[in-house]
């Protein structure tokens, strides 16, 4: 995975946006992957710090990986970029 995370001058709501490109897999592999992003988000969303615009792009080996590498990976990246605050699991 690949997060991009940019700062927006409102302190409004934090956007995310959601990316599968075909390389990741047919249809059904991507809408499955995207379902899992979105899983993540929806539960990382309460902590989330406001005014940002975040994209998470999924890479193709997310295709096959299990749904908590998925999530190591989610939390790994959003707590380095400081989107989310590093004491949560």
């Amino acid at each position: 995975m690949v997060l991009s995370v940019l700062k927006t001058e409102s302190d409004a709501d934090t956007r995310v946006g959601l990316i599968t490109s075909r390389r990741v897999g047919g249809a059904v592999v991507r809408n499955r992957v995207r379902r899992q992003m979105r899983e993540l988000v929806r539960q990382s969303r309460p902590l989330l710090a406001h005014g940002f615009w975040v994209a998470l792009i999924a890479r193709s080996g997310a295709a096959g990986a299990p749904f908590a590498a998925i999530e190591a990976e989610w939390l790994r990246l959003a707590r380095r970029s400081a989107i989310l605050p590093a004491a949560c699991s």
